[in-house]
């Protein structure tokens, strides 16, 4: 058995070779960036305007002048125009380029237009209402580091940058397989001793955050059924996902479906509650979990290590734990890392956890009240205090 730390350092050490390609950035929501999205011109690309009102000098108003004459009109996507006296002004639109010798916009709200002429009635400032050119970033500087998640603003700067195709991590081809006679599909009417499947979509669920390439099978309770699955799903597949038959039961067969497969075991069984009997291995191509049956196992070991070793193999930038308080005390004796549904509540920025009422492992209805799991680390006194940090992670 090996610990929770040692099973997640483990599970992050063994890889596949990861793999990139090349997507439309108009279908790249949602992969993972191979490259960095780089500035091919400053932004912005000139001095621009953020207000519709007039352009002037403001040296010429800070020397007392406050009605210029309108020269002209400058919109968006006009050339830049040159203000020819420091008595005028130009008329401007949002999105244009400052016009030359100007170098402040006043807002139509703060000017009385009339007869070619603009007065100025409120007090302003020099280079207001102005997005200067490179302000935000220089040519060649980074604007999209690799390893981001691609979401709608990452899309609209590759659009930005004339970034057509844009480099991302391929995704693995997984499998999630049931192993169980007592399950019956979701379409079914299950007799008074069977259940309808419901690990695996959980498992697939989790996963499609990162539009995971995933196909569902089912195997059956018998060692012949597990062996030939699993023959078939190593030669197409780049990571198998079980849930069930892991456990010390005599119709527990996958390790041994595993080994006659020539997958090597890495580690069997973590010093967990729950999750304790979670299988991991490999074989030159395949990454292997098996996580136990009991749903709120599954969900967990999904959580904690499957989808950690899915963003490592991805390029994701990890983010840190989550800390929270809890808002009673906690005791728990065994040797174990004990993993708790808690609920959280937000009281001015700090986040409290307080432990939901469940029935073990196999009480998955509990995961619909929580916002996740907080990890409590083995001690030897087994007592963990009401506002206590602990770490959390989210469902």
């Amino acid at each position: 058995m090996v610990s929770v730390e040692d099973a997640l350092r483990l599970v992050l050490e063994n890889v596949i070779s990861p793999k990139t390609e090349s997507v439309d950035f108009q279908v790249s929501l949602g992969r993972i960036l191979a490259e960095d999205l780089v500035a091919d011109r400053d932004f912005p690309p000139f001095d621009r305007v953020t207000m519709d009102g007039i352009a002037i000098n403001f040296a010429t108003f800070n020397e007392g002048l406050k009605t210029f004459k309108i020269q002209e009109m400058q919109a968006a996507g006009d050339e830049q125009k040159t203000l020819q006296s420091p008595k005028n002004c130009i008329e401007i639109m949002t999105g244009a380029v400052l016009p030359k010798n100007t170098d402040t916009i006043i807002r139509y709200e703060d000017l009385e237009i009339e007869n070619g002429f603009a007065t100025i009635l409120a007090e302003i400032k020099q280079k207001q209402n102005v997005h200067f050119q490179g302000q935000d970033k220089l040519s060649g500087q980074v604007l999209v580091g690799k390893g981001k998640v691609i979401n709608a603003s990452h899309v609209a700067i590759a659009a930005s940058i004339g970034k057509q195709n844009l480099s991302v991590r391929a995704l693995p081809k997984i499998a999630i397989a049931s192993s169980g006679d007592e399950l019956v599909g979701v379409a079914e009417i299950p007799l008074s001793h069977q259940i309808r499947l419901s690990n695996v979509y959980a498992i697939v669920a989790i996963l499609k955050k990162f539009n995971a390439a995933v196909d569902i099978f089912h195997i059956n309770d018998t060692l012949k059924d597990s062996v030939l699955k699993i023959e078939e799903m190593l030669k197409n597949y780049d990571v198998l996902i079980f849930s069930g038959g892991v456990s010390m039961g005599k119709k527990d067969f996958i390790p041994q479906a595993l080994s006659k497969n020539s997958v090597k075991e890495i580690f069997h069984k973590i010093a967990q509650k729950p999750g304790k009997p979670m299988w991991f291995g490999k074989n030159d191509s395949t990454i292997v979990f098996a996580l136990p049956g009991n749903p709120v196992s599954t969900y967990l070991c999904t959580i904690k290590y499957v989808l950690p070793w899915l963003k490592n193999h991805l390029g994701v930038l990890e983010e840190k734990n989550s800390s929270v308080k809890l808002t009673e005390d906690i005791n728990f004796k065994p040797k174990l890392n004990y993993f708790l549904q808690v609920k959280i509540q937000n009281d001015k920025g700090c986040f409290y956890a307080t432990p939901l009422k469940h029935h073990g492992s196999g009480d998955f209805i509990s995961l619909a009240e929580a916002d996740g799991f907080i990890e409590l680390p083995y001690r030897e006194s087994g007592l963990f205090l009401k506002g206590e940090n602990v770490d959390f992670f989210a469902i």
